[in-house]
């Protein structure tokens, strides 16, 4: 679907002649011209206007009663005046009538210093009030939900959180009950508002009235100060704005990036940051000492860890976790290849892909953006439920939808979200995603394997014509006379449908489908992986994979996979482990397997944030880990654009930079990689990788830049032949463990966040 096309008009507002796209409504047309009208109710995100609020009255050339700004479009030569007596007496009317019942409470106020109101009042209002009648009052502050307070008699109605629940998130728990000057926001039913989005209304709300309870009466605007970064606790990226106190991360707001969160975070990313800060966060080294884990100096964990992989050699394996940046997971890479002489390490959950699969799948011609997923014909979400899976993306194709008409199909073994905005919903067997992505391959080619490909899927091959013909799009009609849109199509999948043993089946199909629908060679169209870790892709493209260096180049030898690694372990074939932010027996599959491995591992080294069971029980030198807003580093979207991430708060205790310490162990293993800073870092990282090559972290800077939209995306290598998709569907071993990854949800930064107990069981008052 072609994006809306900008035409500049022209328009002279308060004698100004100012420029400005056509069809914009007069509150943004007028920024163009560095005027300002002021709103409440107003804000783009929540899509068309509703002039509720009327503060944004202006008045129009040849048009006698003044005209809400919000929600008139600006016209060629439309001639306006904000600056009149009729506009401020307007101006000044609604700020009195608004502050009639509103508390004058702001030195208490969460919302004192950063309010719209107060700024609105000292700008646009009279200055004094005629009231002296008593202001209403309610019980305060009530829990709207358990992350939320609600202040009732600070509401002004401007309905931007019920908007955000009834036409954004779509959870439609918001209303506004009662009515005139009794109304106020609560849920239908009286229940806690609940929902995976619902922190997005704190940051709506334009006054005082919805506070965050973690963050309430922390701190002030003029004692804090908002550092910018990218959230890694799920593979969306969002861009953020950390609050920060005296070296503490005190909020988290959304940094709007319409590329790629469009201005939204889900309520992990807003409240999780609670967990930077627990307690129970390990801030110095520990080595296992009589069977426990206990604190030492870094010299002595760095040389007892030195020493285990030196006796380990090439006997050595590692893992990456996904909130790992590029440069560490490229140093770790180096470590083990280079210092130890393994090639054994992974940070794939689904195991082996081919390198041939792994290049053809991430050629840049096939790769969709973010914003795709909103303005595209159709969408196929397959074998993923993007909002436990990347939340964010849940939203955008809710928009999608509701703004674009977008057609969405969902494929997956369990209910979906999004099951009932899509077209079509279909559910295939538990762990037979390329199965079905098999059969629709089939169906979209006319191969006569459909009836045996859909009857391994678990699914009728009516319903796979069905999407096929959802996919392709409606046909040609005979003697039209203008030719037909190029049929813009999407495929958002997870990396499961590429899982062990039907990885090259699953590739080979996703190939087949895009071919059919001839994705690289629309604009607009083509494959988007939600990969099942937060910097999956870029941890690839890195090089910490068996069987591909830097950039998916070609290695000599090729090493174990993650699961391979486990059996390896626990046949005594493998001694050592090394962990980097990743703890198998939460994140991988197998966890009887990996029991085995980790009690027969002769040394297991992790960096970690927390003890979990596998680091509390198994480790025998843990090294704490940085958070991500203590990080320095570049991480990849799934989309291929490279975030950077830029410390914010300090290290806590003696934790220290993971880069740092990967390079102290390869000094103390003879291997010198002339790293001594994060930056030196990054330029080692994007020297190895070819299609970054002349990437710099100023180029990258706070939006993030797509490698395949630069000239250096010509070195991606081709693969040598692409998965053809052939061969019979193989049933997992465990096909609900292959049909279920971890939900993002369930993490230890949700877990040692206070603000979320609410989603634990319940303890017992003692």
């Amino acid at each position: 679907m072609p994006r809306p096309e900008s035409k500049m008009i022209n328009f002279t507002i308060d004698g100004r002649e100012v420029s400005a796209p056509e069809g914009a409504m007069l509150v943004d047309a007028a920024k163009h011209g560095d005027v300002e009208i002021p709103v409440f109710c107003y804000e783009p995100k929540l899509g068309q206007p509703v002039g509720a609020c009327r503060m944004c009255l202006v008045e129009i050339e040849g048009i006698p009663k003044l005209q809400t700004g919000c929600s008139t479009p600006v016209r060629d030569g439309m001639v306006v005046y904000t600056e009149t007596e009729r506009v401020k007496v307007a101006q000044q009317s609604v700020v009195e009538f608004l502050l009639i019942n509103h508390p004058l409470d702001c030195p208490v106020c969460d919302k004192g210093g950063e309010c719209p109101l107060q700024d609105i009042t000292f700008g646009w209002g009279g200055g004094i009030s005629r009231f002296i009648e008593p202001k209403r009052h309610f019980v305060k502050p009530l829990e709207l939900s358990p992350l939320i307070a609600i202040d009732r008699e600070r509401c002004i109605l401007c309905y931007r959180c019920v908007r955000f629940s009834q036409e954004i998130s779509e959870d439609y728990q918001l209303v506004l009950l009662e009515r005139g000057a009794h109304s106020y926001v609560s849920t239908f039913d009286g229940h806690p508002y609940v929902a995976p989005f619902s922190g997005n209304i704190v940051e709506l709300c334009p006054v005082g009235a919805l506070t965050s309870r973690p963050y309430r009466f922390r701190a002030r605007p003029w004692d804090i100060e908002g550092a910018g970064s990218v959230c890694t606790l799920c593979p969306a990226q969002c861009n953020v704005t950390i609050t920060v106190r005296d070296e503490r991360a005190l909020r988290v707001l959304a940094r709007q990036n319409d590329e790629v969160d469009d201005g939204w975070l889900c309520d992990k990313g807003r409240f999780a940051y609670q967990s930077f800060h627990a307690e129970e966060r390990i801030t110095e080294p520990l080595i296992r000492d009589g069977g426990q884990l206990r604190p030492v100096t870094w010299e002595r964990a760095l040389e007892q860890a030195a020493g285990a992989l030196k006796r380990a050699g090439a006997n050595a394996a590692a893992i990456a976790g996904g909130q790992s940046t590029g440069e560490e997971g490229h140093l770790l890479a180096r470590l083990m290849r280079e210092g130890l002489g393994s090639p054994h390490l992974d940070s794939r959950r689904a195991g082996t892909l081919s390198l041939d699969a792994h290049r053809a799948l991430g050629a840049p011609a096939l790769q969709a953006n973010v914003s795709d997923l909103e303005f595209a014909h159709a969408v196929l979400v397959l074998d993923t439920d993007p909002v436990n899976d990347a939340s964010i993306l849940d939203l955008r194709l809710r928009k999608g939808i509701r703004r674009r008409g977008l057609k969405l199909a969902v494929a997956s073994p369990g209910p979906s979200s999004l099951d009932p905005s899509a077209a079509l919903s279909i559910r295939f067997k538990p762990g037979a995603g390329a199965a079905f992505a098999a059969a629709l391959s089939a169906a979209l080619g006319a191969s006569a394997e459909l009836e045996t490909l859909c009857g391994e899927a678990g699914v009728e091959s009516a319903a796979v014509r069905e999407l096929a013909e959802l996919l392709r799009g409606p046909e040609p009609q005979q003697g039209a006379d203008s030719e037909l849109q190029p049929r813009e199509v999407v495929i958002l999948w997870g990396e499961r449908l590429t899982a062990a043993p039907n990885a090259e089946l699953g590739a080979g199909a996703l190939l087949g489908i895009a071919e059919a629908l001839d994705l690289a060679n629309v604009e607009g169209a083509g494959m988007l992986e939600v990969p099942a870790t937060a910097n999956g892709r870029g941890l690839r493209e890195a090089g910490v994979l068996p069987n591909a260096g830097p950039g998916l180049s070609q290695l000599q030898d090729a090493g174990r996979d993650s699961a391979a690694i486990a059996e390896g372990l626990a046949a005594g074939e493998l001694s050592a482990l090394y962990l980097l932010q990743c703890d198998p027996l939460r994140e991988l599959a197998d966890r009887a397997l990996w029991e085995r491995a980790l009690a027969g591992a002769s040394t297991v080294i992790a960096h970690a944030s927390f003890l979990t069971d596998a680091i509390n029980e198994h480790a025998d030198v843990v090294f704490p880990a940085e958070a991500y807003p203590e990080k320095e580093g570049t991480l990849v979207h799934p989309d291929g654009r490279l975030q950077r991430l830029r410390p914010a708060i300090a290290r806590p205790g003696s934790v220290r930079a993971g880069w740092h310490v990967i390079a102290e162990l390869a000094l103390r293993l003879g291997l010198d990689f002339d790293v001594l800073s994060g930056a030196m870092a990054s330029r080692q990282l994007f020297e190895a990788v070819p299609f970054y090559s002349g990437l710099t972290l100023e180029e990258i800077g706070g939006r993030g830049v797509r490698w395949q939209e630069r000239e250096a995306a010509a070195a991606f290598p081709a693969p040598a032949s692409a998965p053809s998709g052939d061969g019979s569907f193989e049933e997992p071993a465990d096909p609900g463990e292959a049909a279920g990854y971890r939900s993002v949800w369930d993490a230890p930064e949700v877990e040692h966040s206070p603000a979320f107990d609410f989603l634990f069981k319940t303890k017992e008052l003692v």
